[in-house]
């Protein structure tokens, strides 16, 4: 089996960084295109007449967001250089999805942080999703424990 078009989703954690290095592995040996992805999400708040975000904190975010991926790329691009990278705005299981059908990938790569009991309950696992909706395979490293 060979993949021509790879994403890999990261958030910048160590087990982000081990997918990165393994699709670096994959996309040298099968010649295929490199795309990085990561997704932001501005917090909400719920108030009795719904769910509120201010203006003014959504704009710092998605500058941190965008300056950290613009270095995450440049650092890729002195090893891939035909690498290239998405950012995309909502919830990161969801963006994920959409930035491979976006890109026409045909394997996306994700790390996981192997999170258990109540912390998964409550912060959910967004590879999981990933594995569970993807019509596409999807490459999972475990990352160590953090």
């Amino acid at each position: 089996m060979s993949f021509q078009k790879l994403l890999v989703a990261t958030d910048f954690s160590e087990s982000s960084q081990q997918a990165l290095e393994l699709a670096l592995q994959l996309a040298e040996k099968f010649s295929s295109e490199l795309t990085l992805v990561h997704s932001w999400e501005a917090p909400d708040y719920s108030y009795a007449a719904g769910l509120y975000v201010p203006v003014d904190l959504i704009a710092p975010i998605e500058r941190a967001a965008a300056a950290r991926l613009e270095e995450a790329t440049a650092q890729l691009k002195t090893r891939f250089p035909a690498a290239k990278s998405l950012l995309r705005a909502g919830v990161a299981w969801e963006q994920v999805l959409a930035a491979a059908t976006e890109s026409k990938a045909d394997l996306i790569v994700m790390g996981t942080h192997g999170r258990q009991g109540l912390e998964r309950a409550l912060l959910g696992s967004v590879a999981e999703k990933v594995v569970r909706l993807s019509s596409i395979p999807v490459l999972t490293v475990h990352g160590a424990k953090e």
